[in-house]
């Protein structure tokens, strides 16, 4: 407690600013799910086929929020995508694909029938109050993606006669 004269008020403490304060607020933001695109289009692919997976939501966000009087920055950068392709595989990639003919996420259907894959997206964050210093925030967000309707079919091949 300050001294004070007895007629002055007590000056205001200034509540602490923690870490946990940080990561809770990076907890609640109401981050984006990343957009799934998957090639061929129209929800449909073919069995034993390569099937390309992506996404174009890889920009940072920035957020700013009011933590305890103070202006906090936040910024969340995808960092880690998990694609469950709805067939029992799943995978981990730092990496967001790419769209054809680049194939960096592909996955090959064996069997025909309905899928539903879908990608989840893990931001990393960091912080910075007022126009202090960027600092890193310990531990990340999963956003999970919706489930996107996609049918393996097989192909059935025709002998075309010339004339």
């Amino acid at each position: 407690m300050a001294l004070c004269a007895p007629d002055e008020p007590e000056p205001e403490t200034e509540q602490a600013l923690t870490l946990g304060d940080i990561r809770s607020a990076f907890a609640r933001l109401p981050l984006p799910a990343s957009q799934l695109v998957i090639q061929p289009p129209d929800g449909l692919t073919l069995v034993n086929f390569d099937t390309n997976f992506y996404t174009p939501s890889t920009a940072p966000l920035t957020r700013r929020v009011v933590l305890l009087g103070r202006a906090i920055t936040i910024e969340a950068t995808p960092s880690e995508y998990h694609w469950d392709f709805d067939d029992g595989e799943l995978l981990a990639t730092s990496e967001p694909g790419a769209p054809y003919p680049d194939l960096t996420v592909t996955h090959n259907y064996t069997r025909t029938g309905s899928y539903r894959p879908s990608l989840d997206t893990v931001y990393s964050g960091r912080y910075r109050v007022g126009d202090g210093p960027w600092q890193t925030i310990p531990g990340t967000v999963t956003i999970e993606g919706t489930a996107q309707q996609l049918e393996a079919i097989e192909a059935q091949p025709k002998l075309v006669g010339y004339d």
